[in-house]
């Protein structure tokens, strides 16, 4: 029962606020907009203002706008083709159907500021933990315990900041300046270029002096700007991840069988609400980013395929062909339907393996 209340808080909040972005839009540019409803289903209750029937549903997993004029070959009475977003110009329309996933992404990014905000942060301290043989690091003088707290008087706060600089270096020298028993040292060392895995496993070159870290976290407390600033970085980092690795499914290079549905979904949302609100809502941010990226994919019936016909739209000066629509939208369905069941298959696999969120693999279990 708490899996399917923690489901429902995660889906149900992203899906509205999608579908809320695209009837904002909608309205500031003078679509008439028929139902917004708070989930989907038979009519629970709700109140018609004007045009409008604001209304709750039975099924609370999202909502949707019906505007007016949204399908093309829809009948309009005279009187409505001012309202109708058939009749809008593309630019408009084009805005009206962004609205959706530019909200998702919105949200992200104030679900990460009020995380920031209220919780802070923890920082990986750029501590050593280890110092490899025959390394830079170790021919300099470096060892475990030694807090490096900047390179080239630039000051270092996380390690992941020290790696940037180091890899940043293309094998130049640097002066580490450690910190030790309370004394500061400073250590020159050149770094070597050494083959290396990155977060998918793959081999890559990357410039290394042969340290690990001694996974020392410290919390940290942020103001106002300090968390707007994380919130934004944090919203990049996830954007440019998800991409990266929709990319690298699409080459062949991860394995489709890491993509996951609401079974998944379903089960990490009780684990992370089992381990608090912080957590849930971190959760929350990630998927309404990743909701916004599968909606502007150019697949037809998603958000991102309507924006592909209206900038075809804008480019040739005329409607796509009906015809030309309807067979996209009739593949584009398809697609939609056959990613749908792969992802449910993988979710039903997983479950009977034990595995529900597919960490296990990720992890050598």
């Amino acid at each position: 029962m708490n899996t399917l209340l923690a489901f429902i808080l995660v889906l149900g909040p992203l899906i509205f606020f999608h579908e809320l972005g695209h009837f904002i839009v909608a309205r500031i540019f003078g679509v008439g907009v028929e139902k917004f409803s708070l989930g989907f289903g038979p009519r629970l209750f709700g109140r018609k203002i004007g045009r409008t029937d604001y209304r709750v549903s039975a099924i609370p997993l999202g909502g949707y706008v019906k505007m007016v004029g949204e399908e093309p070959d829809s009948d309009i009475a005279p009187e409505d083709l001012r309202v109708s977003f058939t009749h809008k110009p593309v630019l408009q329309r084009i805005l009206i159907v962004a609205a959706g996933p530019v909200f998702n992404v919105l949200l992200a990014i104030l679900l990460f500021y009020l995380i920031f905000l209220f919780s802070g942060t923890y920082i990986l301290k750029p501590t050593i933990g280890n110092v490899g043989e025959n390394t830079p690091a170790q021919e300099a003088g470096l060892q475990a315990g030694d807090m490096v707290v900047a390179i080239d008087d630039k000051p270092v706060e996380t390690w992941y900041d020290m790696a940037d600089m180091i890899s940043a270096s293309k094998g130049d020298q640097l002066t580490l300046t450690i910190e030790r028993d309370g004394i500061l040292l400073n250590m020159a060392l050149r770094p070597a270029l050494k083959q290396v895995k990155n977060d998918f496993g793959e081999e890559t070159e990357r410039y290394v002096i042969g340290i690990e870290a001694a996974r020392e976290l410290t919390h940290k407390t942020l103001g106002p700007i300090e968390a707007a600033g994380e919130a934004f970085v944090q919203s990049y980092k996830v954007t440019e991840m998800t991409l990266v690795v929709v990319g690298k499914i699409f080459q062949g290079k991860i394995s489709p069988k890491t993509l996951g549905g609401p079974i998944m979904i379903a089960h990490m949302a009780g684990e992370q609400a089992k381990a608090g609100i912080v957590n849930l809502v971190f959760l929350i941010a990630l998927i309404s980013i990743n909701l916004a990226i599968l909606n502007i994919l150019p697949i037809p019936v998603l958000d991102g395929g309507h924006l592909l016909f209206f900038s075809i739209e804008l480019l040739i000066g005329r409607p796509v062909n009906m015809r030309a629509r309807e067979i996209a939208q009739q593949a584009g369905l398809f697609v939609l339907l056959l990613l749908m069941a792969y992802v449910f298959y993988n979710d039903i696999l997983r479950w009977f393996a034990g595995d529900p969120t597919g960490l296990g693999s990720l992890s050598g279990k």
